[in-house]
């Protein structure tokens, strides 16, 4: 029966991504981070369970994969989607983040480059399935992973909600920056850059010192800075990883 635990909850990830594709699509994208959030719970203890009963699979992995594919690959996508489709459509911005009768996109005379956000899946699906064959990948990372930078993007529409001034709403809906961090993110997830991961195989002080050095700064700069605090830390991680190596 244990062996079904770690795969019950990632198919909870996988639930509240499917869930969050609904809510960004009827334009609601404040719902949809809360659901990435819950999906980034699910995600780190199916994990851990699976180390700490000892029942590690090939099937566990590869679901895994593919709840990860949907909600840190599709949801970000077509979150960026939306935040494109409303940097372009001012009117459609005085509605917030709201759901809405209309689906935003597809209205008549609708431009083509909002579908540019849709990169972010496919580069998520390319980092994936190279994580699922990298034997370099098991104990760290080589590029940025897809809950890290999914972080990001969900980063912007929660920032707009809970944290709104004019200085952010100029950021976050113009189309350059956006198309900007797609390019970024997109890259970022595929570079040859390595990583460190947040898997603790043991909890003492010395063998996790960059880790809880990392999670200590990253609570401290959530609490004063809030979501703000989310793209400073995927940046603090990013040069940690490159500037403290083990």
């Amino acid at each position: 029966m244990k062996k079904h635990i770690p795969n019950l909850i990632t198919s909870l990830n996988l639930l509240s991504g499917c869930i969050a594709i609904l809510f960004v699509v009827s334009g609601d994208l404040v719902v949809a981070s809360f659901l990435v959030l819950i999906g980034l719970f699910f995600d780190f203890f199916d994990g851990l369970a699976a180390r700490l009963l000892h029942v590690q699979s090939e099937i566990g992995l590869q679901l895994d994969s593919l709840a990860d594919m949907v909600t840190f690959g599709v949801v970000p996508g077509l979150m960026m989607f939306q935040l494109l489709n409303k940097a372009m459509m001012p009117h459609v911005l005085e509605t917030g983040f709201e759901a809405s009768e209309t689906i935003y996109g597809f209205e008549a005379g609708m431009s083509l480059l909002p579908f540019f956000g849709m990169l972010i899946i496919l580069a998520s699906a390319y980092r994936l399935a190279k994580f699922n064959v990298d034997s370099r990948q098991t104990t760290s990372f080589i590029g940025l992973p897809t809950p890290a930078n999914t972080l990001i993007i969900i980063s912007l529409p929660l920032m707009f909600q809970f944290q709104y001034s004019p200085l952010l709403e100029s950021i976050i809906f113009n189309q350059w920056f956006l198309i900007g961090l797609t390019l970024v993110s997109s890259f970022l997830l595929n570079a040859e850059i390595p990583l460190f991961a947040l898997k603790f195989k043991t909890w003492d002080f010395a063998s996790n010192k960059k880790r809880y050095i990392f999670l200590a700064i990253s609570l401290v700069a959530l609490v004063i800075l809030k979501f703000i605090a989310i793209p400073l830390i995927i940046l603090f991680y990013i040069l940690l990883s490159l500037f403290w190596k083990d």
